[in-house]
């Protein structure tokens, strides 16, 4: 599909029909026309060598002439060195490349006279080849030698009154630079007609199998959705490819009823896994996590006084809360009646997992608090109709009128699947999933909406995001069922912490301290001062009271 990037599934990248097809033809064009490109320049080559042979033994005949008209005048003169300069330049008026060269060596090795780059070293090189053919009675003919990493070619004959032969040769690769111009000149204009061709035939392929492309981009997207669909085959040719589309439309019907109620009933990092793996093992394994266990306030009042129309009630509750999970990458761990489990930090990638954990917590505060005032508006409307409530109106009421605790705690735990092969679940299990519901329960205890642990704090801080909250520490608390006492924290926006509070907040830290170090007395007095929700359990323990024997500053939870 020219003008788009390839795409993948997983690791294999998915090529266009139409693309391949139209690369293939390519390939065998252009190594088609490479082929007899290269082999038109071998015979060339071979052509030209055979022309040049003939163009040396011509030049060297000249050379030989002249060589022995240059002797007679040395018999006379007696000035070798002019008769070698005169040599010289009659060679280099012959040259017709930078690669041609002349030499005339005697068998003793001795240059006497030599033009052109390389002369000398292939004089010398090819003299033992020489005087080994005069051995045998040749003193002429054509050679090819390869010295210092460079090929010549050249004719030589020897000069019985000089005593020494004479060579004029090419440098191959000097001389076949034209024809191997004109190879390359060639080759790029195959490559772009081939492109060229490559283009229209690509064009034309395409729009004989549109219909296969529209179903390959149907196909890839809801792979990446993971979702089923119908391919659009309006307008497509009764052909074997609308075919192919219309029993996959068939098939997407059927199976795309059975996906939907699928990842209705699990959670998304389940669905990725069945996605990838085909299937859904027994398996899990420690990993750190975060916890969110939130819990609906006064719950058995509320089933009593709604009895089955508290499913419609929790149903209204849980649409909106799951919602502020979800969109904060956590997934639901279970939902048992009026108590919602979540967990964060099992999807790869996004922003800190505690950090999304308190995100949601304030989230699922906000749904509550929505659904109180559009009852107490509700309420306020019936007033003016009916001026007074009976009593079973007033319970039903207050019963609508949800309030909700969360608490928030993370660590190591067992996070997988487990059950049968049969029916299973996914389950999150540790110490740490008991602490959220504990620290859920406390938040009765001390009027805030929201408790979570240390581990909580340090791992929001530790992660760039203690700028966004401030956390109050309530108190050192035992809770049922635990030999530790373990600090619990209020985390608050700072954004929405006014100078009032912020006071409060200063003054409560210190009553806090006063209390753990058993001045009951001075904090009692700090406690009074506030109107924090969480100051009025303080005063309730202490108020007129000293700090039992052996005082620690961690209070023992007599109930969960």
């Amino acid at each position: 599909m020219a003008g788009k990037p390839l795409r993948r599934v997983g690791k294999t990248r998915i090529v266009p029909f139409a693309l391949r097809i139209a690369l293939i033809f390519s390939v065998f064009m252009l190594v088609s026309n490479f082929a007899t490109n290269y082999i038109n320049l071998t015979l060339h080559q071979e052509a030209l060598v055979e022309q040049l042979r003939l163009l040396l033994v011509e030049n060297l005949k000249e050379l030989y002439t002249y060589a022995g008209n240059q002797y007679e005048i040395y018999e006379i003169q007696k000035d070798l060195e002019q008769v070698k300069n005169a040599l010289t330049n009659k060679a280099t008026m012959t040259f017709k490349n930078k690669g041609s060269f002349f030499v005339m060596v005697d068998p003793a090795g001795e240059v006497i006279a030599a033009a052109g780059s390389g002369a000398e070293a292939v004089g010398q090189a090819v003299l033992e080849t020489l005087l080994q053919r005069q051995n045998q009675g040749t003193d002429d003919g054509f050679l090819s030698v390869r010295t210092e990493g460079k090929e010549y070619v050249f004719v030589y004959k020897y000069h019985p009154r000089w005593k020494a032969f004479l060579l004029r040769g090419e440098k191959l690769q000097e001389f076949y630079a034209k024809s191997r111009q004109i190879f390359w000149i060639v080759l790029g204009l195959i490559v772009v007609i081939s492109l060229l061709l490559t283009w229209v035939g690509l064009r034309l392929i395409r729009s004989a199998t549109k219909y296969l492309q529209v179903m390959t981009e149907s196909i890839l997207k809801m792979t990446q959705e993971q979702r089923l669909d119908i391919i659009d085959l309006r307008g497509a040719s009764n052909d074997d490819i609308t075919f192919l589309g219309a029993a996959f439309n068939s098939l997407s019907s059927t199976v795309n009823n059975l996906l939907f109620i699928f990842r209705k009933f699990v959670n998304k990092d389940i669905a990725l896994q069945a996605y990838r793996e085909k299937e859904v093992r027994l398996e899990g394994r420690e990993r750190e996590l975060t916890v969110l266990f939130s819990d609906i306030k006064s719950f058995t009042f509320i089933t009593e006084t709604l009895g089955t129309d508290i499913i419609k009630l929790l149903n209204l509750h849980y649409d909106r809360a799951i919602r502020e999970v979800l969109n904060r990458e956590g997934i639901i761990g279970s939902i048992i009646g009026d108590a919602l489990l979540a967990v964060f930090g099992v999807l790869e990638g996004g922003k800190n997992k505690s950090y999304q954990a308190l995100q949601a917590a304030y989230g699922i505060q906000r749904v509550a608090q929505s659904l109180r005032d559009k009852m107490q508006e509700k309420k306020q409307k019936l007033l003016e109709l009916k001026q007074s409530f009976t009593e079973e109106e007033e319970r039903l009421l207050k019963a609508v009128m949800l309030e909700v605790g969360v608490g928030i705690d993370g660590g190591r735990v067992f996070y997988g699947n487990i059950g049968s092969y049969e029916r299973m679940t996914n389950t999150v299990i540790g110490d740490n999933v008991n602490s959220a519901s504990r620290l859920e329960g406390l938040t009765r205890v001390y009027g805030v909406p929201v408790i979570c642990s240390e581990y909580v704090k340090q791992d929001v801080e530790g992660n760039g995001y203690g700028e966004e909250f401030l956390f109050v520490e309530l108190d050192q608390v035992q809770v049922k069922g635990k030999t530790e006492g373990k600090r619990i924290f209020w985390p608050l926006f700072r954004s929405q912490i006014d100078e009032k509070r912020e006071q409060e907040i200063k003054i409560f830290e210190k009553a806090l301290q006063a209390y753990y170090e058993g001045e009951w007395e001075k904090a009692e007095e700090w406690y009074r001062q506030i109107s924090l929700p969480c100051a009025a359990v303080f005063l309730e323990r202490i108020e007129g009271k000293k700090p039992p024997k052996g005082w620690s500053g961690i209070w023992t939870m007599t109930s969960k």
